[in-house]
């Protein structure tokens, strides 16, 4: 199928539309763009509850931004609260637990749920400004965690449940929290993943956390440290039965800090984005009616973990400020076979199906056979996050997961930006397989050259964004200096988001990748440097470059070029022993796939590891560009045999 397809919106789709032609979005850009403040402040007005009304819609000083400024609100009275005295009992979440195990929980019950832990947070001790660790399996008490510390204004930071200890212990110091929430374990692929023990292990050197408070999930014995560890349950049952489920929600200002998540950096130390409270609110909800074009009989299921920032954004703050009823999912789509996401969309009806291209590729090589056992038919929109979806997948996801009826919201963002930049509303808009299409209304996106020069229609250039959008990260926790250098340095005066992109010459947005050196795998953002820095932590090994390289199933998989000291090394077994290393210190999903022992690596005459070559030799098996400022040739070249000879 040509890559210039072009799929108009289905006319019954559009007829129902909360956006429902391309004029109607087109109004909607234009006035984002000439009147922000305006459509901004409207849309707050209307969709927010306020405790206190805001002085400014936002506050400009590039590249600092605060968005309505004075105001008061709550995200979890947003997502709860005001939804109770008509939509009560609705269905906020139909949970499935890996094993089998399902809970419908709805608002109202949430609502009390979240009360009560919140009142648990207060019993510790724990207040609005304090900080909270959350590092769970994808359970509902996880969403309540959030809410809960959301609710008393305590900035919360998830932890994906697949890093590691030392990964979490680097989170617990940066973020300076004085507790983590946790769980003793999880479920994955049939095995207990041993949440508690690693929290332990992180916890030497972390002085400031005072409390642990642990979800029974698996009922596996665990360690409890006296004083410092307590069981949820029991915590909650100490409550003053008469007032555990009542617990007003703080009046916060606008910009009170929501949450810090961490995300991977060129340097190798994890950035902690920072994300406040109302602009990200309203943004969120807005998404939430304008791409997936949300009714109030829809059920939305997001695939993601909780862990990561579409989880935050489209799980648990998007849908529920929105009055969505959700799925939430805790295993992975192959346990107990590859029919279980199938399974799940026909037992609970789904309309919206929100996932990645690494899913979608799985899928696909698992063949029809799989979905076609399955009745589809309840899905009327289906969504791709977490990197560029490759056309033939797209057609895949089109054809035998949305029956050919159903538009498919192919979705640009980042951890960074908090929300949907680039997406189609898809009632409105003609979609080609592999382009995000257009921006969000307000979101000014160029393709420019390093001198923020827009390129020419259909050349490739780097992806920025002119303007302030509600939702954006504030700045780095405690580092507003590396939050210039990184994102407002590059060309200066803009955000550059560190994709390569094109536009065509129907305005298309088409998103190519990263320009750094971050990988994507499986949609997980992994600093080069972070793999670096864990494999060179071994006794063996002197120096390491690593670089992505082309995957079927994950977008990219870690390949390792590894030096080493000197010594006898059984390659085969060391590669083993380094591929666990990297998983032990980082997580599962940063395993390399591939280590590569060599005499030496590719660097300028200044010391700096050449990667473009490394990315270029395990794509192409060829050397191509400038190599004049290489110290020793020869290198590329035996590398260069070496993948020829392998």
């Amino acid at each position: 199928m040509s890559q210039e397809a072009i799929y108009p919106p289905p006319a019954a789709f559009a007829a129902q539309a909360n956006v429902p032609s391309l004029e109607a979005y087109q109004a909607l850009c234009a006035k984002a763009a000439e009147h922000p403040e305006e459509f901004w402040g409207e849309l707050a007005q209307k969709e927010l509850h306020w405790f206190a009304p805001y002085k400014n819609v936002f506050e400009w000083n590039p590249p600092f931004v605060k968005w309505f400024t004075g105001g008061k609100t709550n995200i979890a009275y947003n997502c709860l609260d005001r939804h109770l005295a008509t939509n009560g009992g609705k269905v906020a979440f139909h949970w499935e637990g890996e094993p089998g195990d399902t809970r419908t929980i709805t608002y109202a019950e949430l609502h009390r749920l979240v009360c009560r832990f919140a009142n648990v947070l207060k019993s510790r001790g724990l207040n609005t400004g304090d900080r909270a660790i959350i590092y769970m399996p994808m359970v509902p008490e996880a969403a309540v965690a959030m809410l809960a510390c959301a609710r008393l204004g305590i900035t919360h930071s998830v932890v994906f449940g697949g890093f590691s200890a030392e990964a979490l212990r680097a989170r617990i110091q940066d973020l300076g929290a004085q507790a983590v929430i946790t769980a003793d374990g999880g479920w994955r692929r049939k095995k207990e993943v041993r949440l508690k023990d690693a929290v332990d292990e992180s916890l030497a050197g972390c002085e400031t956390i005072h409390t642990v408070i642990v979800h029974r999930r698996t009922g596996s014995n665990i360690h409890m440290q006296a004083g410092r560890d307590f069981y949820w349950a029991d915590l909650e049952a100490a409550l003053d039965p008469a007032t555990a489920n009542d617990c007003p929600a703080v009046e916060l200002d606008s910009e009170h800090p929501l949450y810090v998540l961490y995300t991977s950096g060129t340097t190798g130390k994890p950035k902690g984005i920072l994300h406040t409270t109302a602009g990200y609110n309203l943004f969120l909800h807005m998404t939430m009616k304008w791409v997936f074009d949300l009714k109030p009989s829809d059920v939305y299921w997001c695939s993601a973990d909780i862990g990561w920032v579409t989880g935050h954004s489209y799980i648990v703050y998007g849908p529920l400020s929105a009055g969505a009823t959700s799925i939430m999912y805790e295993g992975t789509l192959d346990t107990p076979d590859f029919g279980r996401w199938w399974s799940i969309v026909e037992r609970y009806k789904a309309s919206i199906l929100y996932t990645s291209p690494t899913a979608i590729r799985a899928l696909i090589r698992q063949g029809e056979q799989w979905p076609e056992k399955y009745n589809l038919t309840s899905l009327r929109l289906l969504g791709s996050v977490g990197e560029p979806i490759n056309p033939a997948a797209w057609e895949w996801y089109h054809r035998v997961i949305g029956g050919s009826r159903c538009p498919i919201v192919d979705t640009w963002w980042q951890t960074e930006t908090g929300g949907i930049l680039i997406a189609p509303m898809p009632g409105a808009v003609a979609l080609k397989p592999g382009s995000g299409t257009f921006p969000m209304p307000g979101v000014l996106p160029e393709v420019v050259d390093l001198s923020g020069k827009p390129v020419p229609a259909g050349a490739e250039g780097y992806l920025v964004l002119r303007r302030p959008w509600p939702a954006m990260l504030r700045t780095i926790w405690g580092d507003p200096k590396r939050y210039e250098e990184q994102y407002w340095s590059r060309v200066p005066g803009v955000y550059f988001t560190g994709d390569a992109a094109r536009r065509d010459a129907g305005g298309y947005l088409w998103v190519l990748g990263r320009v750094d050196d971050v990988m994507n795998v499986s949609g997980h953002r992994l600093s080069t440097m972070e793999v670096e820095s864990a494999l060179v932590k071994h006794p063996a090994v002197a120096e390491a470059a690593v670089v992505g390289k082309p995957h079927e199933i994950t977008g990219q998989a870690v390949c390792c070029f590894v030096t080493l000291k000197q010594g006898a090394h059984d390659h085969e077994a060391l590669g083993k022993e380094l591929r666990q290393w990297v998983a032990h210190e980082i997580g599962s999903f940063a395993r390399p796939e591939e280590i590569r022992f060599t005499e030496g690596l590719p660097k300028t005459r200044s010391g700096k590891i050449m990667r473009r070559l490394l990315r270029e030799i395990v794509t192409t098996n060829s050397v191509s560009g400038d190599v004049t400022t290489l110290e020793d040739l020869s290198v590329v070249s035996k590398l260069a045999a070496q993948q020829e000879d392998d």
